[in-house]
């Protein structure tokens, strides 16, 4: 059997003596230590964020179902996540949601990386949630099924993702882009929770995150009647950052991923952090929280280098340390 390493061990020899049994169990950890000498750890707040580059090399071949994944930008430091279910129009089904999950996975274990696109085709980012793959399922299936869990993984990635909307962003599609720190439109981009015209509601962050992105008024108005709003509509209400032509979404959104990933990734990471904990903490809880990360990068390489380069007036060289 082929074991870490690519070492070749063996398994029910019974007439292994005691000492050649020490002396593989011995060797094992060893194998195991070198492996995990692989996985450097970077201690932010507390938090730990694992870069596993074995995993990484082994899921980089992987063609997945539902989506493609590729690696833009100069440097190849974005990663550019396409959902690709286009006789569905992006339909979110279990399947996609999964592959969604392990590209972000392999993406978030990619040093290379600083920052993630996610986008769909130019008539639809996701036109919501596969209807034929929900409309059997009852109320235990959902229930006792944790139907619709694991579709929040967008929500906790560590790296900053930027959702390149063209065409429908509806029901589960919406969602998805909201789960996303920055969303960019194309000019013909619609959004909306149309979930009550199918006698339910939004299941999946609908109802708290479009409230927090545009407002009690707004949100009530559109979940409660399914009304979409433009793109136009969607910046102005302050759910979206840009909005470009449809040919054009997606470049401004890997170049915006290009800056992020040229900054200090540590800082980004605090950045992020302290942002999406405004959105959980009191205002008095969040700019206490804000203080402590500020705190904390002062213990990094980075945070001096930034301070060292803008006082001798150059461009920082930034080490992610």
């Amino acid at each position: 059997e082929e074991g870490c390493g690519g070492r070749r061990t063996c398994r029910g020899q019974g007439s292994r003596d005691a000492a050649d049994v020490k002396a593989l169990k011995y060797r094992r950890r060893c194998e195991m230590a070198s492996v995990f000498a692989q996985l450097p750890r970077l201690f932010v707040t507390g938090r730990v964020f694992v870069t596993n580059r074995v995993c990484s090399r082994l899921l980089s071949g992987k063609q997945f179902e539902h989506i493609v994944v590729d690696k833009r930008g100069e440097k190849e430091n974005v990663g550019l996540i396409r959902l690709n279910r286009p006789k569905a129009l992006n339909a979110l089904c279990d399947g996609l949601m999964n592959d969604l999950s392990e590209a972000l996975d392999e993406l978030e274990g990619d040093e290379s990386i600083g920052a993630i696109v996610v986008t769909g085709s130019d008539k639809a980012f996701a036109a919501g949630a596969d209807i034929k793959e929900m409309e059997r399922l009852g109320f235990k299936d959902v229930y006792r099924g944790s139907f619709l869990g694991n579709w929040d993984r967008l929500s906790r990635t560590a790296k900053p993702v930027i959702a390149a909307v063209n065409g429908f962003a509806l029901g589960g599609g919406c969602e998805v882009a909201m789960m996303c720190d920055i969303i960019y439109a194309g000019e013909k981009a619609q959004f909306g929770q149309p979930e009550i015209l199918l006698g339910t509601i939004p299941g999946s962050g609908g109802t708290q995150r479009l409230t927090r992105a545009i407002g009690k008024s707004k949100a009530m108005e559109m979940i409660l009647t399914g009304d979409r709003l433009s793109a136009h509509e969607a910046q102005q209400a302050g759910l979206v950052s840009k909005v470009y032509p449809v040919d054009q979404v997606v470049e401004e959104a890997v170049k915006l991923g290009e800056k992020i990933a040229g900054l200090s990734q540590i800082a980004v990471a605090m950045a992020k952090e302290a942002v999406n904990g405004s959105q959980e903490l009191t205002l008095s809880q969040g700019c206490h929280f804000e203080k402590l990360l500020f705190y904390s990068s002062f213990a990094t390489n980075d945070r001096k280098e930034g301070m060292k380069a803008f006082t001798e007036k150059r461009k920082a060289n930034f080490t992610n340390s």
